[in-house]
């Protein structure tokens, strides 16, 4: 398609599939009233497709068939909205606290037609331990990973999965915060790369398994 930069054709058409046409309306969306309302930078709209779809879709091939996810912080849809275009089989709930951000996302849910399959949800994700789980669990929020944990774990069923989406730091991140995942309840992480021979460089993603409840934090003697 047109709207796709040559370069990039193969990879969006091997992701997309038949729902290219779903995402270049996205992409559409983004560069236009993503970056009139802050939501997207004006220099990252002419990299679009390499830096945020692309990267971003090529996740979906972690998400097993008829899963339900939740994508935390999830700004201006990404990686859930793009996640939800390659994916029609999953179903999708974008948590996001900035009344802004909630409005572009009901806004771009609707005119894509995904409002069967997306739901959107205002509030900070701590608001929904509890009441929201789900088989995988995402978030691209630049974050450190224990802070990322902190927000999804809790969300994820027990063998469900946290899925960040991180750099070239995801090793020395593991290394630091490995402690704090695992009073999280995860368990021991791993780091996935997703989209080889697809796009240069392959996505990074941080996949860990909840494997049970979290340990609460010990509090220490009260003094008197």
């Amino acid at each position: 398609m047109d709207s796709v930069p040559a370069e990039f054709r193969h990879a969006a058409e091997t992701v997309f599939g038949d729902r290219l046409g779903l995402a270049v309306s996205y992409a559409s969306l983004l560069e236009t009233e993503g970056v009139v309302r802050g939501l997207i930078g004006p220099r990252e709209a002419p990299r679009l497709w390499e830096r945020h779809l692309l990267n971003c879709a090529v996740v979906s091939e972690l998400i097993f068939p008829s899963a339900t996810v939740i994508d935390v912080g999830s700004g201006a849809g990404l990686p859930g909205i793009v996640l939800a275009v390659a994916r029609p089989d999953i179903s999708v709930i974008l948590v996001e606290p900035l009344a802004r951000r909630t409005a572009f996302l009901d806004e771009a849910v609707s005119a894509l037609g995904l409002s069967s399959q997306v739901e959107v949800k205002r509030g900070r994700a701590e608001e929904f331990v509890g009441r929201l789980y789900a088989d995988f669990v995402t978030a691209r929020a630049v974050a450190p990973l224990d802070r990322l944990a902190g927000w999804c774990l809790p969300l994820a069923q027990t063998g469900g999965r946290m899925l960040a989406m991180k750099g070239a730091s995801a090793a020395e991140e593991i290394d630091t915060h490995r402690a704090v995942l695992t009073r999280l309840g995860g368990g021991e992480p791993v780091i996935r790369h997703c989209g080889s021979g697809l796009i240069d460089p392959p996505a990074t993603v941080v996949e860990v398994v909840r494997t049970r409840d979290a340990v609460p934090q010990s509090r220490g003697r009260r003094k008197r």
